[in-house]
């Protein structure tokens, strides 16, 4: 077993700016699509043009760029698939995430020199599995989301160590095994298989009983309904230690459909949190702080010790939502002067923190002014340029944020 390893970090690109975001606040490497064959169909993704850019930008910056093709194509999505293979191979993406075993047939005739990489999709789940994918050819494997840590301790003793692990570590779960789920294209047509869950599981749900159609009966938790199949978000940013020590080579955040705020967020509390681990250092409390800073349901630590905690949340369905983004960069000048596009309005004197890539927040009390030079006393124009002086130089990424305002 493989102890004291640092894990890489892996962060999700949902479009070239999320990409950019993730790569600023400490990626090891993304996971990002194109417009097709990806499991993520509603983020905005990559067209070929902006995979080209978005590899290259990566690569200058030392990060890699695994491209998921993990679909379940029918016949009708192959005749498109050789001349994707061998464009991705061309731009230089660094592994395929993919799960059909027709889709890696075509991976290996069309694109031989690109690493592969076995998604979550197949639901790997014991060392027989794993060894299964690594005698095909594979580089790493993606776990299931159900395995505990002993299970995946144990995978790792049984398999060859030139085969890497990733698991998931952070962000939303679906309630169905391993996202096997046909719900959404039951009700919806919308087909979780090819990226466009509807995600049924969040909806309210009645009960209506066979002979008395039309007659609908509450089944509520609380006076906005019920939610059976309502699941918690997963978060193992206090258990790095535990997830090393398992022998987990790569560390992996959901949320290809969030915000670019999201994503540096998250990716930069865990890259705070791992080079802790690293450097024998105990865990920030800014980072544990941080990852509840972002939009999120409650959380929990999944299958990982044991299934012991209920992930499901009974009580509603929405997310918990403490803070906002205030403003997102323009322009970065020098001797720590900044102007922000404003997102939501700002106070003077209001309490503002300021998100930079490997530093703790930095919380201030605003006294921002126009491109006139006013100090006003309210910022509330959607897009405005508000200007910022700060006692050190702004990350071009950095980012603006403000606790939500709550009704009065």
């Amino acid at each position: 077993m493989r102890v004291n390893k640092r894990p890489e970090l892996l962060a999700p690109a949902g479009d070239p700016e999320k990409l950019r975001y993730a790569v600023a606040y400490g990626a090891d490497a993304v996971y990002m699509a194109g417009r097709q064959f990806g499991m993520r169909a509603a983020a905005q993704n990559f067209d070929d043009d902006a995979l080209r850019e978005g590899v290259a930008f990566a690569h200058a910056h030392g990060v890699k760029c695994y491209i998921t093709v993990n679909v379940m194509p029918s016949n009708a999505d192959l005749d498109a698939l050789p001349a994707y293979l061998a464009f991705l191979q061309e731009i230089g993406a660094d592994a395929l995430i993919v799960a059909d075993v027709g889709v890696i047939r075509l991976a290996k005739r069309y694109a031989p020199r690109v690493p592969l990489h076995i998604s979550t999709q197949t639901s790997i789940l014991n060392h027989e599995a794993a060894n299964f994918w690594a005698e095909l050819g594979a580089e790493r494997i993606v776990l299931a989301r159900e395995l505990s840590l002993a299970e995946i301790a144990e995978i790792r003793a049984k398999t060859p160590e030139s085969l890497a692990i990733e698991a998931f570590v952070h962000g939303a779960m679906c309630i169905s095994y391993s996202g096997r789920c046909l719900i959404s294209q039951y009700l919806t047509g919308r087909d979780a298989n090819h990226g466009a869950c509807a995600q049924p599981c969040r909806w309210k749900y009645t009960l209506m009983e066979e002979q008395r159609p039309g007659e609908y009966f509450p089944v509520e938790e609380d006076g906005r309904g019920t939610y059976l199949y309502n699941s918690k978000d997963l978060c193992m940013i206090g258990h790095i230690p535990e997830l090393a020590n398992a022998g987990v080579d790569s560390l992996k955040i959901e949320g290809r459909n969030k915000t670019a705020y999201y994503t540096a967020c998250v990716t930069g509390a865990y890259r705070r949190a791992i080079d802790a681990y690293a450097a024998g250092r105990p865990l920030p409390q800014d980072c544990l702080d941080e990852v509840n800073k972002v939009s999120h349901r409650v959380y929990y630590t999944g299958f990982y010790f044991g299934g012991a905690e209920n992930g499901q949340h009974y009580e509603d369905s929405q997310y918990i939502r403490d803070y906002e983004v205030a403003g997102m960069p323009l322009t970065i000048g020098p001797e720590g002067h900044a102007v922000f596009a404003l997102k939501n309005r700002i106070f003077k004197g209001e309490e503002l923190e300021l998100l930079q890539p490997d530093a703790a927040p930095y919380v201030f009390s605003a006294f921002p002014r126009n491109d006139e030079g006013e100090a006003l006393d309210l910022f509330n124009v959607p897009q405005m340029r508000v200007h910022f002086d700060f006692p050190f130089p702004i990350h071009p990424y950095a980012i603006l944020r403000k606790k939500k305002e709550r009704p009065t």
